[in-house]
């Protein structure tokens, strides 16, 4: 996979744990660590929408 973020743009719609700075972009855009970001991808897939919707359950308190 390309390092450049300008052809990897459709890849957003889901999140991959295996490069580094793709992880770091992940925690800066949902504001989490990135255990709490493994273990939603591990609960809910790496779809990007499943694991906003997620969050915004656990912040709401529907876990």
């Amino acid at each position: 996979m390309p390092d450049d973020k300008a052809e990897t743009g459709s890849d957003r719609r889901f999140i991959s744990l295996e490069q580094t700075d793709e992880v770091h972009d992940w925690m800066t855009s949902l504001g989490c660590s990135e255990e709490q970001l493994r273990e939603a991808v591990n609960t809910v897939g790496n779809s990007a929408d499943a694991v906003r919707q997620y969050f915004a359950a656990k912040r709401s308190g529907h876990s």
